[in-house]
């Protein structure tokens, strides 16, 4: 029974390797790497979401997909007024082209095509250390709910939608982000505020993983795909960096981003 819980481990650790090495290489790099890896994630998203919320469309999944990707890649190179638009356009360019499940489209497609703007934002405006950072604080999240959730279990956190995520997983996850956020505070001399918007990012990321789920739920489907072993689709790894990259965006006009640094 205990070994029943970790088999689909091995292959969750696998995929996620590679995934996590291309992307901290595309981190490093910079750049239009990183902007191309960026772009690339918000189009395949993008594609995973409209064959998940309509399963006739598989053509227009795939035009959609190709501008969100595009879009995605173009924003970088624009003044922020100019930008916004083009994150917009794939969201209005699907309400045509969708026989159901418009509006989630429209709202998701935002999300993911603003979530990769602020990723791209952050890497160019705050350099390698704070993208280091926000991946850190979410992997971390995702990690000490897997294990905690398995090992504790208790609560579920909202068994309706997602009956493996627990409180224990939760609040594990937030413990990992708050120790992410002392470890970077003391290295970088930014203030320990920064532990209590790493607890913040990690909230915010668990959000994006159960908004995700619920689209799931809807859509009567385990994974967003099956382009990565053990996770299902890139939308399935990526749920929870969406929510937190969002949510920075939006914190960061509220709080002094990194906060104590000048």
């Amino acid at each position: 029974m205990t070994s029943s819980r970790w088999t689909d481990l091995k292959p969750r650790v696998l995929s996620a390797a590679v995934l996590i090495a291309l992307a901290l290489a595309a981190v490093w790099i910079g750049g239009i790497a990183w902007r191309a890896f960026i772009s690339l994630a918000c189009g395949i998203m993008v594609w995973e979401l409209v064959r998940m919320v309509d399963t006739a469309r598989d053509k227009s999944a795939n035009i959609l997909g190709v501008l969100a990707g595009l879009c995605a890649l173009a924003t970088p190179y624009l003044p922020p007024a100019f930008a916004l638009p083009l994150l917009l356009l794939p969201s209005m360019a699907g309400f045509g082209r969708m026989e159901r499940g418009g509006v989630t489209f429209a709202v998701f497609t935002a999300m993911i095509l603003l979530a990769g703007y602020g990723f791209m934002k952050l890497r160019s405006d705050f350099g390698l250390i704070w993208m280091l950072w926000l991946v850190c604080v979410v992997v971390i999240t995702d990690i000490g709910g897997y294990f905690a959730g398995r090992s504790i279990g208790g609560p579920k956190l909202w068994p309706r939608v997602s009956p493996k995520k627990t409180w224990s997983g939760a609040i594990a996850g937030w413990v990992g982000a708050a120790v992410v956020g002392l470890i970077f505070a003391g290295t970088t001399h930014a203030g320990l505020g920064l532990m209590g918007i790493s607890i913040a990012i990690s909230m915010a990321s668990q959000i994006g993983d159960m908004a995700e789920s619920t689209i799931k739920r809807r859509a009567g489907v385990k994974d967003s795909s099956n382009l990565l072993p053990g996770h299902g689709g890139l939308l399935d790894r990526f749920d929870g960096m969406l929510g937190a990259a969002l949510f920075l965006l939006i914190a960061g006009q509220i709080v002094d981003f990194p906060p104590g640094l000048e």
